[in-house]
């Protein structure tokens, strides 16, 4: 069984508070778009099935850094695996194509949709809030990808209210310059504060309200880090973007186009560019 887990962009991202767990707060909207990794998950027969591991995982695409074991679609197996020891042991592929840690949630996409997978291909009949709590367990921002459609979010991005948001009239710009921004540094450049609209008002107006009052709070510091993100930026806008923000902690930027006025723009050859729809 294969599914396509999918990124997703912030319309505006405000850090509005530091909490006594060491995390912050904030307000953002997450979107989801078109643009997707590929997961394959294969039962493995008991002749393939090895006594020392339950999963067997293999990438391709992108390379991925670091310990399989720590990767979120492995994890979300092995926690399912806790709590239904009747799955058998599998065969999960990889097939990276969404930037990492480039503020698009690619890694969170693939642990929440791995869950969904075996969910679906061994009939767990788990409901969707306990699915969601199995994601917030794999991170903050992995319970919007069960929901998977526009939500405005609170306290550490767990809280999601869904919105009416129709982008369908658009297309998404995507450029990733390869720029690998710390987490921990984006926060540490934040002060934080409480927003003086919130972002989920914001987003209800017209896209041509957006420019300059739908903000990510990440943006400054990453810019003056990282002068490229707001050339990119400057660059969406010549060429007729309606609204154009770095997403997350970046460096990923977007631009937001009426789909009968997309325009040809020339980047950087080796930055990551892609066309999609929400």
């Amino acid at each position: 069984m294969v599914v396509f887990p999918n990124c997703k962009i912030n319309l505006g991202l405000h850090i509005t508070a530091k909490r006594t767990d060491g995390y912050h707060n904030l307000e953002t909207v997450f979107v989801p778009v078109a643009l997707t990794d590929i997961l394959e998950v294969i039962q493995l027969s008991a002749y393939h099935a090895t006594e020392s591991t339950d999963i067997q995982f293999s990438s391709s695409g992108l390379s991925i850094a670091g310990d399989a074991n720590n990767n979120l679609s492995v994890k979300a197996y092995k926690l399912l695996k806790k709590d239904f020891p009747q799955l058998p042991p599998i065969q999960m592929h990889l097939h990276k194509i969404i930037p990492m840690g480039a503020g698009l949630g690619g890694g969170s996409a693939d642990g929440a949709f791995a869950l969904q997978l075996i969910q679906q291909k061994f009939q767990l009949e788990i409901s969707k809030q306990k699915m969601i709590d199995y994601a917030l367990q794999l991170g903050s921002d992995c319970p919007f990808f069960v929901i998977n459609k526009p939500c405005f979010a609170t306290s550490r991005g767990e809280i999601l209210t869904p919105i009416e948001l129709d982008l369908s009239a658009y297309s998404f710009l995507i450029v990733n310059p390869k720029i690998h921004i710390s987490t921990a540094w984006a926060f540490s450049s934040i002060v934080p504060k409480q927003p003086r609209v919130s972002i989920q008002s914001i987003v209800q107006k017209p896209i041509e309200t957006w420019k300059n009052v739908l903000i990510n709070d990440f943006e400054t510091p990453a810019i003056e880090a990282f002068p490229v993100i707001g050339k990119i930026k400057e660059t969406m806008y010549q060429h007729g973007a309606l609204y154009s923000s770095m997403t997350g902690s970046g460096s990923t930027v977007f631009g937001i186009f009426d789909k009968k006025n997309l325009p040809k723009i020339s980047f950087q050859e080796d930055f990551f560019v892609k066309i999609v729809d929400a």
